[in-house]
């Protein structure tokens, strides 16, 4: 095993093109894929895009191997288990939903196991909307690797720090922080510095690669900026023994058996590559004189679709900022949208919600239905003094799509799910009076 896989080194920028070597001159001079390639290594060319999409939509890289990735037996189906893909059966719900926290396992589980689907929308064989997922595991991944070829990965920790390592390199990712795995790259999961276990949310992206916003008349600067989004430098291992390739393809699992570890990359170079990036570098851009502002400004990286516009999916967050908007509801405002929202708490308190919304907790407001404050937000809300206040020790994120989210059985039947969630907003009562003027102050 190369000692450089135990390194975490990194590379900034978001999709550039890197180019990264574990042994010096691994990479080939002046061509992909030479007669003979320096260390008698392998290249293998993967994309993430049509051959033909524009430049500036390229996405490849060039691997340079101990062994090609063909070098694997025969795939045979798995048990579904707890994930599922869309399209799901049945039928989507217009109810409001909320779940707590996905209960860490008691036996041995690892992050492939730990899966748990909550709910899918669109069609990933038409590679359009998206899965969302949550995990729970207390197990290293040791002799097995996975690899999606449905859709890229999204992952949200929450709860432990996760070991994401990598055919293109290791990456780190803790609470706070987010990883991308492109679709199709191979990786393995281990726990962080602590094993008591790891929770958090994953979000499938079967449609167009995650990339920035653009910033239109925000300008230059603000929201997430790309040198702080970081991709790993090379680094591999020669591993032999018996090892268990895990892919999602088609909506099922399938396992392979290799004789080798699939992390034998020695030499990379392109820009289709697994990253990660610190939420707390998001630049957040809110209202310095009145109304609060719609959550679109709070997007950290979108999906798009064929109509400018309606993203396929947005990753938002709402993170530590200061609120100073004079004569203003604070809080996010009553809505209905066109977009449907899935909701998910890292860390703190949500500002829409007083109680029930924890960490590690996760919320459905499908397309056109009713959601906002609780009742006592808004009673607390409505008769604030408004001085300037930091908005702190929180961090909630939202995936919005333009696709209704489809709950799985599996999510409506849940133990840890809030039947009563529709019953935080009964206490809002008519304060209308047609002859005077409502003073929220007065009961």
């Amino acid at each position: 095993m190369s000692a450089s896989t135990s390194e975490l080194s990194y590379q900034s920028g978001f999709r550039n093109h890197f180019s990264s070597e574990a042994l010096p001159g691994a990479l080939p001079k002046g061509q992909n894929s030479p007669q003979r390639c320096p260390y008698g290594l392998y290249a293998e060319q993967l994309t993430g895009s049509a051959f033909t999409s524009p430049r500036h939509q390229n996405l490849r890289s060039w691997l340079y191997r101990i062994r090609p990735s063909v070098s694997q037996g025969a795939y045979r189906r798995l048990p579904e288990g707890g994930v599922a893909t869309a399209p799901l059966a049945g039928r989507a719900d217009p109810n409001p939903m909320r779940w707590d926290p996905l209960p860490l396992p008691e036996a041995p589980t690892d992050f492939v196991d730990g899966l748990k689907t909550l709910a899918a929308n669109g069609d990933a064989a038409t590679q359009a909307g998206c899965g969302v997922h949550l995990y729970a595991c207390n197990r290293d991944m040791t002799g097995r690797f996975f690899y999606d070829a449905d859709g890229e990965l999204l992952i949200v920790p929450q709860l432990g720090g996760l070991m994401l390592r990598t055919e293109l390199g290791v990456l780190e990712v803790l609470p706070g922080e987010i990883a991308v795995i492109p679709r199709g790259i191979k990786f393995q999961v281990r726990l962080g510095a602590s094993n008591a276990g790891a929770r958090g949310y994953v979000c499938e992206n079967y449609g167009s690669p995650l990339e920035l916003p653009g910033l239109g008349p925000i300008g230059a600067n603000g929201l997430a900026n790309p040198r702080d989004f970081l991709t790993p430098v090379a680094a591999f291992e020669e591993l032999s023994g018996e090892i268990e390739l895990v892919a999602k393809f088609g909506g099922g699992l399938w396992a392979t058996r290799l004789t080798h570890s699939p992390l034998d990359v020695v030499a990379w170079h392109g820009n289709y590559a697994p990253y990660k990036y610190d939420l707390a570098r998001f630049n957040t851009v809110n209202s310095v004189s009145f109304d609060h502002p719609d959550p679109s400004i709070f997007t950290v990286l979108t999906s798009v679709s064929d109509t400018p516009g309606m993203a396929n999916l947005d990753f938002v967050i709402f993170p530590p900022r200061w609120m100073v908007a004079e004569d203003t509801f604070r809080p996010p405002y009553f809505h209905r949208n066109l977009m449907s929202e899935f909701m998910g708490l890292i860390e703190g308190i949500y500002d829409a919600k007083a109680e029930g919304f924890s960490p590690g907790g996760a919320s459905l407001h499908n397309c056109m239905t009713p959601h906002g404050p609780d009742a006592a937000t808004f009673e607390a809300a409505s008769a604030a003094e408004l001085s300037p206040q930091y908005q702190g020790e929180t961090l909630a994120f939202m995936f919005e799509s333009r696709y209704v989210f489809q709950p799985t059985e599996t999510a409506l039947a849940a133990d840890f799910r809030q039947r009563d969630y529709v019953d935080v907003w009964k206490g809002l009562g008519s304060h209308f009076d047609p002859a005077g003027h409502f003073d929220p102050t007065v009961p």
